[in-house]
């Protein structure tokens, strides 16, 4: 194994990264905290910069936002046309990606990362086609705001409480420079108050809520970190694919675990240490040969140390290596370590002097810049067994040393017969080949004891005066001493060849079976079937009985199990909820509920606790010993993804389903809704003339009510087909309710003709900032609604009134009101309440009121009054209100 001093290899994965870029265009994004920090500005500069370099520049797509200092920088640069693409009766344009590829600039501006191209488009997000761009040899400069990345997405939703739909996988940041356009959050917010961002009712409402200071400095503060990761992780890269020394960029943290007590203290600290530097931090285990005489107590302690560093957030690592100070200068060098936290055991001056301290190795060989923190055990050193059973253990059982005793007897028998045609000047070299063969099949120390006894053998038979241990001839000595030194040496070269290829076999098992662990899984295209091969596959691994459980209908049940388990008993089962409610380990060998007879690890991925395994074995010992527990992990998470794969590749085959449903049924929706219009025109037409004709008949007057009904029905169909479609296009203006409430009443003066209303609306209200049609609608159908299940010739009230942080209107009945647990599922789309006559109803209106208040930002519901009648209540924000 080379020393760390040694230069290494370049990394091979980092040169295959390298060169599957070769012929590829490269990314640069700027990446802003939130809207109006400069983005697109900051790109037009940078473009051209590089337009006056003589470098090809083309504007793919660039969003201005009607700003007068972005159009201007677009003057000098050649702008790609747009495609128009037809989508609903709407021309929607969209960056032509076919003539940016036919055009082949050296650099395309493409704005606005994340967006959601157009349906027909031949990409669903524009990152795929900056993405073929790049695939084309072009490079590309864009821009994206941090809330819009994937991983960040649900962060960014917690604390904004606004959770944007278009996103961007973050694989995009892997080959990309990333400019983080800055702005201080008082600076942006005096852009919003100025109308620079948005128009001042908009910016008004975004102060209030994204746009306040708290939320633009945590912003900001990711959008810094998240550009920092990316430059640490290329400059990684680059360090790795030149071979080049030295720990460069962010912190990291790295604690060395062994069987010792006290090792706790140990991931605490590099806890703590992890924290203040907000650094990912790695705890690792030096595996050596030493390792293999570990008892049960040993192993356990082990494990209980891994398991309280990977609950704390840490990586588990295991690096082989023929001793401990070799294999932590390997690992800090592998993940360019800069804190390095080390327990100091207390041993004797004669152990430190045989073994030698690793701290002081660690100081004299470590790279510079590595800071190394020495945490001091409490109590002397445990050692297995007193006096001097570690150093008799330490030397093995007396088999090796009697076949060592035999080999060279056989070579002294050899020696004999080959002594006449060689001489005696050549014998020497013949004792070296027990040697060898006693250290390669037995290690160092016996190879050691093979050495001493060659020669002394070589001087008993072979040194004059022959036959005793007497040396006359000082250069027979220095023959002999030779000897026994090359002999050590040869032997201590074979014994740590044997410890490293002890240790490679055994990291080349390990991965050997992690690998066809993972072709097992990918062979499995079921959940049942995945769930045996876990199941088959870790039991074999491991050597333990194993299940694995799942949520069935609500109920936490076994799925599979190898071999067949008898059912769980309470405290198994209270332990493997535990584990599935809360994605932690339970049961024995962990820190709950130890008294389970079975251990549960959750199979966990970024959807959550997807399945536990559970596993045991028949003696009743812990089912996963602590040189396995990374193996354990290993393959758990394989498991946990190849769970992930089936449930998004189910997922996936559902929305298909649905988009196909939604598909048909928008079509049938629109063309009833259009078909009918024609003839229920002509039929309007004819029972207006025969109400000329016949002005008093009570026929043409409930034919009239009839047709204003369907001609309802059909505008809901359209709506709702709208609604789904989401080619809403709003135009908000202020709003009188009064007016608003008086209109709609008018408009449905023959439907309220047999009920009383009840206008009750104060007039020192605000104005309402909102769409005047979308409103009247959703009142329209509020009111039809109440006056074909209120009460017959009953009375219908509308009533308004301020409250704190809304204005709340209401429509009241005296009808049969909405049954209990019905409140909200009557919104939805062909919904029929209960307790209320519907015949006719098309369980649409009420559809209609909650999507067309949704996207006017207002809280539709519905009560039922205690006087009797049902209570329906728009809540319009504060927000929405017109400042008097």
């Amino acid at each position: 194994m080379a020393s760390f001093s040694d230069d290494p290899r370049p990394s091979p994965q980092a040169l295959l990264r390298q060169s599957a870029r070769e012929g590829r265009g490269k990314l640069k994004i700027f990446l802003g905290a939130a809207p109006g920090v400069g983005k697109t500005y900051e790109m037009l500069l940078d473009g051209a910069e590089r337009l006056h370099a003589s470098i090809d520049v083309v504007v793919a797509v660039v969003e201005t936002h009607g700003r007068a200092d972005t159009e201007a920088l677009m003057v000098p640069f050649e702008i790609i046309p747009r495609r128009i693409i037809e989508h609903r009766g709407h021309p929607l344009p969209e960056m032509d990606l076919d003539a940016v590829l036919a055009r082949r600039p050296a650099l395309a501006l493409v704005d606005e990362f994340a967006h959601s191209n157009v349906e027909g488009s031949r990409h669903p997000k524009r990152w795929q086609d900056i993405e073929e761009l790049l695939a084309a040899g072009i490079d590309v400069s864009t821009t994206l705001n941090i809330q819009h990345v994937e991983s960040l997405n649900d962060v960014v939703a917690s604390f904004t409480r606004v959770r944007v739909r278009e996103t961007v996988p973050d694989s995009v940041f892997e080959d990309a420079e990333v400019e983080v356009v800055d702005l201080p959050p008082d600076d942006l917010i005096d852009r919003l108050k100025e109308g620079k961002v948005y128009v001042p009712e908009e910016a008004t409402r975004a102060l209030q809520h994204f746009f306040s200071k708290p939320n633009l400095s945590a912003l900001r503060e990711m959008a810094l970190r998240r550009a920092a990761m990316n430059v640490d992780r290329q400059m990684l890269e680059m360090l790795d694919a030149g071979a080049l020394p030295g720990a460069y960029g962010g912190e990291r943290v790295l604690v060395a675990v062994s069987e010792q007590p006290g090792c706790d203290t140990l991931i605490r600290v590099a806890k703590r240490l992890s924290d203040a530097l907000r650094a990912p931090w790695t705890a690792v285990v030096i595996e050596t040969a030493r390792a293999d005489g570990f008892g049960e107590v040993e192993r356990q302690r082990v494990a209980e140390v891994l398991r309280l560093a990977a609950s704390l957030g840490a990586t588990i690592a295991r690096m082989p290596a023929e001793n401990v100070s070799q294999g932590l200068l390997d690992q800090v060098l592998a993940m360019r370590a800069t804190q390095l936290v080390l327990g100091k055991s207390r041993r004797s001056w004669w152990f430190e002097a045989r073994h030698g301290s690793v701290v002081d190795r660690i100081l004299r060989e470590g790279p510079e810049g590595l800071a190394l923190h020495v945490i001091p055990a409490n109590r002397p050193a445990e050692n297995r067994r007193g006096g001097f059973a570690p150093i008799v253990r330490g030397w093995g059982g007396p088999v090796p040393y009697m076949i060592a005793i035999l080999m060279v007897a056989i070579t002294t028998v050899i020696d004999h017969f080959a002594a006449p045609l060689v001489g005696e000047g050549g014998l020497d070299l013949i004792y070296l080949l027990p040697v060898i063969l006693t250290a390669q099949r037995f290690g160092l120390r016996p190879g050691l004891f093979a050495s001493l006894v060659a020669g002394l053998a070589y001087n008993f038979f072979f040194l004059p005066p022959l036959h005793t241990f007497t040396i006359a001839d000082p250069q027979s000595l220095l023959t002999m001493l030779v000897l026994i030194g090359i002999a050590a040496l040869v032997s201590n070269l074979a014994g740590r060849l044997k410890i490293r290829a002890s240790l490679a076999a055994r990291s080349a098992a390990e991965n050997a079976q992690v690998a066809a662990f993972g072709q097992a899984l990918a062979r499995s295209s079921t959940r049942q079937e995945t769930a045996n091969t876990v199941c088959h596959e870790i039991g074999l691994l491991l050597a333990c009985d194993t299940l694995l459980l799942a949520e069935r209908e609500g109920v936490l049940t076994v799925i599979a199990a190898e071999p067949e388990a008898s059912p769980l008993g309470p405290v198994d089962q209270a332990a493997a909820e535990w584990c599935w409610s809360k994605g932690e380990p339970a049961g024995r060998g962990t820190a709950t509920l130890t008294a389970a007879d079975w251990q549960f690890q959750p199979l966990k991925t970024a959807l959550g606790t997807l399945a536990v395994l559970g596993l045991a074995r028949d003696d009743g010992t812990e089912p996963v010993s602590a040189d396995r527990m990374v193996l354990l992990s290993t393959i758990a998470n394989q498991a946990a993804l190849a769970h992930e794969r089936l449930r998004l590749e189910g997922e996936m085959r559902e929305l298909g389903l649905l988009k196909e449903r939604d598909r048909l049924r928008a079509a049938l929706l629109s063309s009833i809704g259009h078909d009918l219009r024609t003839p229920l025109t002509s039929v309007a037409g004819a029972i207006e003339a025969l109400g000329v004709e016949n002005p008093g008949s009570a026929e043409v007057v409930v034919a009239r009510a009839e047709v204003q009904r369907l001609k309802r029905f059909l505008d809901n169909l359209v709506d709702m087909v709208r609604i789904d479609a989401g080619a809403l296009h709003l135009t908000p203006e202020p709003i009188d309710l009064t007016d608003a409430a008086s209109a709609a009443v008018h408009d449905l003066r023959d439907t309220l003709a047999h009920h009383r209303i009840d206008l009750a609306i104060p007039g020192n209200l605000p104005l309402v900032h909102a769409d005047p049609r979308l409103l009247h609608h959703i009142l329209i159908n509020l009111l039809a609604n109440a006056a074909q299940h209120g009460a017959p010739e009953g009375p219908i009230a509308i009533e308004a009134r301020r409250t704190s942080g809304a204005v709340l209107l209401e429509v009241r009945d005296r009808g049969p009101g909405i049954e209990p647990g019905a409140e909200e599922a009557i919104f939805e789309t062909f919904a029929r309440g209960k307790g209320s006559d519907r015949s006719g109803d098309s369980g649409l209106g009420l559809a209609i009121v909650k999507g067309f208040a949704d996207a006017l930002g207002i809280g539709a519901s519905v009560s039922t009054d205690p006087d009797g009648g049902a209570v329906f209540t728009l809540s319009i924000p504060e927000e929405a209100l017109v400042p008097a």
